[in-house]
């Protein structure tokens, strides 16, 4: 595979041929803003993958391009990588800043990986694809991402961690506490009302005043009768 696509050695590191045609836009000058970073790299990175597939053996279309070929793009754009990913059999193995250098392979980071998938998805579907059938956010290639990703973590001694969100705990927590303040003033409240009716009956001493807010309701019936009466 990587003598069938030799043709586009030059495309994913440096992208020469995309970016000189970024610039050629720029140098026009007239209405249109010049295209961002952003933007220029992912018309690169799309030529470059439209060349590989165009170098491909046998060739591929874009139609038939799938999440299988998506890998084999990833892995061979890893003989151009600058990232040292020790074996399991270095000494390295693991450390975050070896000591001396080793003959373990370079690799394309599982960052600039990551990074490339998402501007390729975006580029397939402002070029005419449709979202539910782009191979670059296919299954298998969030897989092959998330396998790269653990086994760089573990070979470098780096790990990629999530940046942990505290602010819905928080606002939980502020929840819980302002229910936990509110609950007792109103069976405070309850209580207060209870006592007041017991003490607007006479202190009769039916017993009734010793249950909750319902029994409260029950001894306000009961006191009416005899004041209709008087």
């Amino acid at each position: 595979m990587d003598s069938a696509s030799g043709g586009g050695a030059a495309d994913p590191s440096g992208g020469e041929g995309p970016s000189a045609g970024g610039g050629g836009g720029a140098a026009e000058g007239s209405s249109p803003a010049p295209p961002s970073r952003y933007e220029s790299q992912k018309r690169r990175d799309w030529n470059t993958f439209l060349q590989y597939l165009k170098n491909h053996k046998p060739p591929l279309t874009l139609a038939r391009c799938s999440g299988a070929h998506v890998i084999e793009f990833l892995k061979y754009l890893d003989q151009f990588g600058k990232t040292k990913v020790h074996i399991s059999g270095c000494p390295y193995f693991g450390h975050p800043s070896p000591p001396a250098p080793c003959a373990c392979p370079l690799k394309q980071a599982w960052g600039s990986l990551d990074a490339l998938i998402g501007r390729l998805r975006a580029a397939y579907e402002e070029n005419g694809g449709r979202p539910e059938s782009n191979p670059f956010g296919a299954r298998a290639v969030r897989i092959y991402l998330r396998e790269v990703r653990e086994g760089q973590a573990k070979a470098r001694g780096i790990p990629y961690e999530k940046k942990k969100r505290k602010r819905p705990t928080v606002t939980a927590t502020a929840v819980v506490a302002a229910t936990n303040v509110s609950a007792p003033a109103v069976t405070q409240g309850v209580e207060v009302g209870g006592s007041s009716s017991s003490a607007a009956a006479g202190g009769s001493g039916d017993g009734t005043g010793g249950g909750g807010g319902a029994d409260t309701g029950g001894a306000a019936a009961t006191v009416a009768p005899p004041t209709t009466t008087v």
